[in-house]
């Protein structure tokens, strides 16, 4: 049975699943950002291509999970905690990332460019951040359509997944691509905790299947074949499946805490991965002190998952800067909850 941590009995496999999750994506855009940069391809790309398929997918199943806790409480609960929430951290470090990048777009192009580009971000996710921005419109939609059977929402879900929809605009590609995954985290919840379940009293079978697994997903990315509309939903599933799978194992054997700390504070990591990635990134290219692209885009990456983890650490043991991961309660849409002061997650 998957353990939980004593602290806030925590899902240990749910922690593991999301650590592994939000390193894969802060992995993607270091390998991505330095091979850009430097021109040139390292070992990290395969790695980052071989999680292409269930990198965001298992993100969003996993965020599913929980919908039946909330959905039924009364709209103004329901808005504070899933629409402000997420609104603030998205608005908070849209000035933050906008402090770093707006003051060269200004210098380049006038204030005029600026205010587009703080108008565009509030309509258009910005940069990185387009996951919380997506967050709360997932769980408005899926409260309005609660009362549709299953089927037709799931149904819809994957048929908009397959389209391929491709309008330029975040909001609409991103919920049409993930939407499916969010809504398969709802509905089924329990199958997943069975699985999980299972996973964890059959090690060695599931070890087997995850051979097999990789196997096919590794054959799918390498001939183009798992960007195809329905391959690409099946591989999605299997991978989120596969990303539960070791989590479950993990939980079991307690290895690999430092995965299951970065999982617990994912969205800590999503939020200020940023500018130590970029910083570093920036440094180790214009130095030259290492050469092979590969190693500079793990370097990166893992600067990029410590850095933000190190900077919330601080901001709890000083009790300074705590508002950078911390929704103040000042102005709640309902009572505030103990604490006053409501975490990221």
């Amino acid at each position: 049975m998957s353990r939980t941590s004593s602290a806030n009995d925590r899902i240990a496999w749910v922690d593991y699943s999301k650590g592994f999750c939000i390193i894969l994506v802060v992995m993607m855009h270091s390998t991505l950002g330095v091979q850009d940069a430097a021109g040139a391809q390292g070992f990290m790309h395969y790695v980052v291509d071989f999680a292409r398929p269930f990198r965001m997918p298992d993100f969003f199943l996993i965020s599913g999970l929980f919908v039946g806790r909330v959905i039924d409480r009364d709209w103004r609960t329901f808005l504070d905690r899933k629409l402000v929430h997420f609104g603030y951290f998205y608005l908070l470090w849209f000035l933050v990332q906008g402090a770093f990048k707006w003051p060269g777009l200004g210098m380049a192009e006038g204030p005029g460019a600026v205010a587009h580009a703080f108008g565009l971000g509030l309509i258009d996710p910005f940069g990185t951040l387009w996951f919380i921005y997506l967050l709360p419109i997932f769980f408005i939609t899926v409260k309005l359509l609660r009362n549709l059977p299953p089927v037709v929402l799931l149904g819809g879900a994957a048929l908009l997944q397959s389209l391929s929809i491709n309008t330029g605009w975040v909001v609409i590609d991103e919920f049409a691509l993930r939407f499916v995954f969010f809504v398969t985290g709802w509905y089924a919840a329990p199958y997943v905790f069975a699985f999980s379940r299972w996973v964890a009293a059959n090690r060695l079978a599931s070890v087997g299947l995850l051979l097999v697994w990789g196997a096919v997903n590794y054959t799918a990315v390498v001939t183009g074949y798992a960007v195809v509309p329905g391959i690409s939903l099946a591989l999605g599933y299997a991978g989120a499946c596969a990303v539960i799978a070791v989590a479950s194992i993990l939980s079991t054997l307690d290895l690999a805490a430092p995965i299951r700390y970065a999982g617990r504070n994912s969205i800590v990591i999503y939020l200020a991965f940023f500018l130590p990635m970029a910083a570093t990134r920036v440094v180790l290219l214009k130095t030259g002190v290492i050469s092979d692209i590969g190693w500079i885009s793990l370097i990166v990456t893992a600067v990029a998952v410590i850095s933000p983890l190190i900077l919330h650490l601080i901001t709890e043991r000083t009790g300074h800067g705590r508002f950078l991961f911390v929704r103040p309660a000042a102005f709640p849409l309902s009572p505030p909850r103990q604490p006053a002061l409501q975490p990221a997650e």
